[in-house]
């Protein structure tokens, strides 16, 4: 069974702090000083936590993408 794999990135010039996130997706998200969020690590397994945490982010700072082709997984392309 292969288990996909996403790369997640957030936008720290988007980011408001809001730790939505952190909250959604614990272990997966963290604050820094500036309260600033980035991915605990930008490289792991697809899960609906992660999913979530970047469906719940109030300015939509998170993007989710395939490794290697870059295909989009969140946000969703209009």
């Amino acid at each position: 069974m292969t288990v996909d794999r996403w790369h997640v990135e957030v936008d720290r010039g988007v980011c408001i702090g809001s730790g939505m996130c952190v909250n959604h997706a614990p272990g997966s998200f963290a604050l820094d000083s500036a309260r600033q969020s980035h991915p605990a690590d930008p490289e792991l397994d697809a899960n609906e936590k992660v999913l979530a945490a970047a469906e719940g982010c109030p300015v939509e700072a998170i993007a989710i993408t395939l490794p290697g082709s870059g295909e989009v997984v969140f946000p969703p392309e209009d």
